[in-house]
């Protein structure tokens, strides 16, 4: 599995990378949204073995003709490089939790699961196209690991949808991974300030004016989305905290 990628510097405002609203050009993607609780830190010892063990045995599932260990264990240090605050194995570890959440409403779970496993694999926030380098990352790993193509593919299109989270009626795996993505959204004030907080450090090079000014776009293009949740599930429990949430930040920007 590749180690390096090689994209190039960006400079102005960050954008949204879970893809609220679309990258002005010459912008960096920046801080939009994702699931779970936020960090300032990466998943402790046991959450790493509990996401190497899931990784493992959903390789094997899929029917990995190779061990899937090394992957995971790439993927891991992958999702706990130093840049990241928010994006990090925890972040990975709450998708994963809420696609199982909502994979009864999913054509293919185990699709999805390999979704979330590279959606944010690569994430660099003073560069653009981390979803699409997240993509070619999937489809370079999971040819390798002897996966079929027309899964490979379609995991490559799941994450090239976390871009904009606007997946077409009746995308059911897309509706499941941009949901459980979205998640954090419609966490408790409290879950919800954290998230915010861990967001601002991974921008922490963004001086405050051009944050806001960014930050602003993300919230406003997520709130004009046709609808934040699509599964059924997580439009009745996120949707009202989500819109309090992102209501309440954008007025304090």
């Amino acid at each position: 599995m590749p180690t390096t990628e090689h994209d190039s510097p960006a400079t102005g405002a960050p954008t949204a990378t879970a893809g609220a609203a679309p990258a002005a050009p010459g912008t960096a993607p920046g801080p939009a949204t994702g699931t779970g609780t936020a960090t300032a830190t990466g998943a402790g010892t046991d959450t790493g073995a509990d996401l190497l063990a899931a990784w493992t045995a959903l390789l094997h599932r899929c029917g990995s003709a190779d061990d899937p260990e090394p992957y995971g264990r790439e993927l891991l240090r992958r999702w706990s490089e130093p840049q990241r605050r928010y994006h990090t194995p925890a972040h990975l570890h709450a998708v994963l939790r809420h696609v199982d959440d909502l994979a009864g409403h999913a054509a293919d779970p185990d699709t999805v699961r390999l979704a979330a496993w590279f959606h944010d694999a690569v994430y660099r926030p003073d560069r653009t196209e981390n979803e699409e380098r997240s993509a070619a990352l999937a489809v370079r790993a999971l040819t390798a690991a002897g996966l079929p193509a027309a899964r490979v593919a379609e995991v490559s299109r799941l994450v090239l949808l976390t871009v904009t989270h606007d997946p077409a009626p009746g995308d059911l795996d897309g509706e499941v991974l941009c949901d459980a993505d979205l998640a954090v959204l419609g966490g408790t004030p409290e879950e919800y300030a954290a998230y915010a907080a861990a967001v601002r450090e991974e921008y922490g090079f963004v001086p405050e004016p051009d944050f806001r000014a960014g930050r602003a776009a993300v919230l406003r293009g997520l709130l004009d989305l046709p609808a934040l949740y699509r599964t059924p599930a997580a439009r009745a429990r996120f949707t009202g905290p989500a819109t309090a949430n992102l209501t309440a930040e954008l007025g304090g920007l």
